[in-house]
């Protein structure tokens, strides 16, 4: 068995070495042989038409140096000759390539370059070497007509293109959207195309034509975007348009279509382009033609014109250009009160404008005929077309002084609205309606007096005066004296007997009439007693009066009632101190004792003077008693259904004010002021009476309420102290507002403002306080000077200064002939009820009493004391 295999072994040795000399032998046989090889290899080579080509012929022999005569030739077996010296190649020609190989070069390949070529090529001059290749060309898939963008029409046939080249020939399909198109009702693949049918907005979209070539594997796709046109269509354009002449014009032409149409204006009569002419501009996109200014020779039909790509509409409109009216005539008319009055306008434009009226400063228009309001007054309106004028009439019948004035004519049409204002008079006789319900004159002490008389009248009236019957003018009486004829004239009476207290006649004429006023000079004279003085509140040192004054006579009324009043005991009334208020004041007497008996006496004054003194009657103060119950300056702003509520613009703190009530002969050294939270429930105050704050303050008449609940009432009573006690409390409801109040402090300030300003003043002062000290010491002059000279005055001088301040009556001036002036703002504090008077006049022990004044000027009583002069002086 061992034998066996080692024979097997050696076999199969002797076998393989026999197989690898045959393969040496071959393979040196082989490279020994000489031949030429063709890249690519491929014996066929497929080539589209159009692209570039190269063929490489490489020699494989033993030695490159006995290769000789290496050349190709083409289809015809023709040499193709090598590559020409220039800039122009022919479309085929060799190239010597590096290793020894021979280029075949063809620039763009054609069908007719098909077939069969050949490289030949000699060796060592005994061998001829030659190989071959097959060119087979083809036409690659070219798109000849398939634009990426196509756009059909809306509601026609259309296909979209797509036209392929390829030999072989290709088949072609479509898809929209990535998804097949079959042939159906709506959609037809032919040859050059895709027919869509009655194409619909719809079928907007991405389409893809796919070309394929089965024999070559070509597949190619182009991307087609189908956009649908819509066709333009004129949406608005008015069958006439109306323009005004003179101004600015603007109309619309307005369509619609995809693409946005572009709009053009075409002038018929001449067949112009209006966007090239002077004047106009026309606006493509959105068809608007504007005219900077009309004129009459625009007149004409104009075509609008819309076009885009998927067609051109036109329409035609006519332009008729309206003239402005124009007022031409309007003439001011005069008529006499009582008859008929008519004015009239005269207008022209086109069309005719229709004319009416109104009245100046009234926005109300006349309408044609009779007016509803006014059956007097006619307006009538005549029209002519044919030559653009107008007429308007105006007619007041039975006119009135109330008809005079302006009046506004009225013209419009279509085009504008034209005005001119005229007048109309109304004369009328002289009247002296307006003087009836004038006073008397009065005059005393043969004062001249002035007997004004004014009579209204177109044409003006002249005037004359008559007394007693006569013409004053033909009495050449020197105490009456004429001033002006009309229409205004003044008679100056100079009263120097009582016969010149009379009626005068003042008697007016013009060319319609004339009118007679009686005028009456009267003698003025003091007023009568008062009719009654009443007391209506006391303190312990004030006196309130309600004073009702005598009779007075229409032009003579009261300016002034006064007092005289003296303690009873004492029966000398030239003692007696003196007070005088204007009529309309509070009539407070202050500064009384109390517990004590005063005798008083009014009379009144007008512009003669005082009259006598009268009601005379005694009143005595009350004891001293606590003070008066103090009055809070809040005026409620909310009310509930019991008691009045005043609202604290703040929410945590409110500033109670308050004015000083009489002492009632003690003065007042403090007040209280307690306030509590609380509620109402059913109507009835709810106190939170262990949050209740009670604080007194003197010197004062306000207190800041702080630390306070924001939308809360409070209850806040307030009470006036003196030596003998409380007051009775003065209440009111208080409610904070909602939130808290936030105040923002600067984080870094190193002096505020009111803090230099008062560094400035202070320096200000103190430089001033060393100038006065330097002129006292150096010149005796100056502030300081005068307090010293002052400080060292002696007795007598002191006494004089009292005298002069003495309760000694003052004799009356004589009385003025002018009315008297309204009242002086005197010294004092405002009071504006007998409870808000200030602290009363004490009047210790030895002092001197004063006269005084008090008047009033509708909101502040003004005191002053001290001589009383002038009207408010007592007699």
């Amino acid at each position: 068995m061992g034998q066996l295999q080692r024979q097997r072994v050696a076999q199969l040795a002797t076998l393989y070495v026999v197989l690898c000399s045959c393969l040496t032998i071959e393979l040196s046989s082989a490279q020994q042989q000489p031949k030429l090889e063709i890249y690519p290899k491929q014996e066929v080579q497929r080539k589209p038409v159009g692209k570039p080509l190269i063929l490489t012929c490489r020699p494989t022999v033993p030695d490159q140096t006995l290769v000789t005569d290496l050349q190709w030739k083409d289809n015809m077996n023709n040499t193709i000759l090598p590559k020409p010296t220039g800039r122009n190649h022919p479309p085929m020609y060799t190239e010597t390539l590096p290793g020894e190989s021979l280029g075949l070069m063809i620039s763009s390949l054609s069908s007719e370059m098909g077939g069969q070529y050949y490289c030949t090529a000699s060796y060592a001059n005994t061998e001829i070497l030659q190989t071959s290749v097959t060119i087979k060309t083809y036409v690659a898939i070219t798109w000849t007509n398939a634009p990426e963008n196509q756009f059909p029409i809306l509601g026609d046939d259309y296909v979209v293109k797509c036209e392929v080249k390829a030999d072989p020939n290709p088949t072609i399909d479509w898809l929209r959207n990535g998804d097949p198109i079959r042939t159906d009702s709506k959609h037809v693949v032919q040859t050059h195309g895709l027919l869509i049918r009655d194409v619909a907005e719809t079928d907007d979209g991405i389409y893809t034509c796919r070309a394929a070539v089965i024999e070559t594997g070509e597949l190619l796709e182009r991307t087609i975007r189908v956009e649908v046109y819509i066709g333009p269509v004129i949406t608005h354009l008015p069958a006439t348009l109306e323009a005004v002449e003179g101004k600015p014009f603007a109309a619309n032409c307005t369509a619609t279509g995809k693409p946005v149409p572009e709009i053009s204006w075409i002038k018929d009569s001449v067949q112009l382009n209006v966007a090239n002419a002077d004047r106009f501009k026309v606006d493509a996109q959105t068809g608007l033609l504007t005219i900077s200014s009309v004129t009459q020779e625009d007149y004409d039909t104009y075509t609008c014109i819309a076009k885009n790509a998927a067609g051109v509409v036109d329409q035609k409109t006519k332009l008729n250009v309206l003239v402005r009216p124009s007022v031409y005539e309007l003439y001011n008319v005069t008529g006499v009160s009582g008859k008929e009055i008519a004015i009239t306008c005269r207008s022209k434009g086109r069309p005719a404008p229709a004319i009416t009226f109104r009245r100046w400063g009234t926005e109300q228009q006349y309408t044609a005929g009779v007016q509803i309001d006014d059956e007097r007054i006619t307006l009538e309106q005549y029209f002519d077309e044919e030559r653009g004028e107008s007429t308007g009439t105006l007619r007041i019948a039975r006119s009135q002084r109330t008809d005079d004035g302006l009046y506004q004519c009225i013209a419009s049409n279509k085009g504008d609205t034209a005005y001119k204002t005229g007048h109309i008079a109304v004369e009328f006789p002289p009247d002296f309606s307006h003087m009836k319900e004038l006073p008397p004159v009065f005059s005393w002490e043969q004062r001249m007096a002035n007997l004004s008389c004014l009579a209204m009248g177109i044409p003006n009236a002249t005037i004359e005066w008559r007394w007693n019957g006569r013409n004053i003018k033909d009495l050449y009486d020197t105490n009456l004296k004429i001033e002006g004829t009309g229409p205004r004239s003044d008679l100056i009476v100079h009263p120097v007997t009582r016969q010149y207290y009379s009626a005068y006649k003042c008697i007016a004429t013009n060319i319609h009439g004339s009118a007679e006023h009686d005028m009456q000079l009267k003698e003025a004279r003091v007023p009568d007693f008062v009719s009654a003085a009443v007391p209506r509140q006391l303190t312990a040192t004030t006196i309130t009066f309600d004073i009702r004054g005598p009779a007075t006579e229409l032009g003579l009324p009261i300016l002034a009632f006064s007092v005289q009043y003296k303690e009873a005991l004492n029966p000398d009334w030239s003692t007696a101190l003196n007070r005088s208020w204007s009529p309309d004041s509070p009539y407070i007497v202050e500064g009384l004792r109390p517990q004590t008996m005063y005798s008083f006496r009014f009379a009144a004054r007008n512009q003669v003077g005082l009259g006598n003194w009268g009601v005379n009657q005694q009143q005595s103060t009350p004891r001293r008693s606590a003070p008066e119950e103090p009055k809070p300056l809040h005026s409620p702003v909310q009310n509930d259904k019991e008691e009045p509520v005043v609202v604290s613009p703040y929410s945590d703190h409110f500033e109670l004010r308050w004015g000083v009530p009489a002492d009632n002969g003690e003065p007042i050294d403090r007040y209280q002021i307690k306030y509590c939270p609380g509620v109402k429930m059913a109507g009835t105050w709810h106190e939170l009476e262990n949050r209740c704050n009670t604080v007194e303050v003197v010197e004062t008449t306000s207190y800041q309420m702080s630390d306070l609940s924001g939308n809360t009432y409070y209850r806040i009573e307030l009470k006036a102290h003196n030596a003998i006690g409380y007051s009775s409390p003065a209440s009111i409801i208080m409610k904070t507002t909602r939130g808290i109040d936030v105040i923002q402090v600067a984080e870094r300030q190193v002096l505020s403002s009111a803090a230099i300003v008062g560094i400035a003043v202070g320096g200000v002062l103190l430089l001033l306080f060393i100038v006065d000290l330097l002129c006292c010491v150096t010149v005796h002059m100056g502030v300081m000077a005068a307090m010293c000279r002052k400080a060292k005055r002696s007795p007598s001088e002191i006494d004089d200064e009292a005298k002069l301040g003495s309760g000694q009556l003052v004799k009356e001036p004589p009385p003025s002939p002018l009315p008297l002036p309204p009242p002086v703002k005197l010294g004092g504090s405002p009071v504006t009820s007998p409870l808000d008077e200030k602290e009363p006049l004490r009047t210790p022990t030895g002092s001197l009493k004063q006269n005084s004044t008090i008047e009033f000027d509708g909101r502040f009583v003004h005191s002053r004391s001290g001589e009383i002069i002038g009207k408010n002086s007592a007699v």
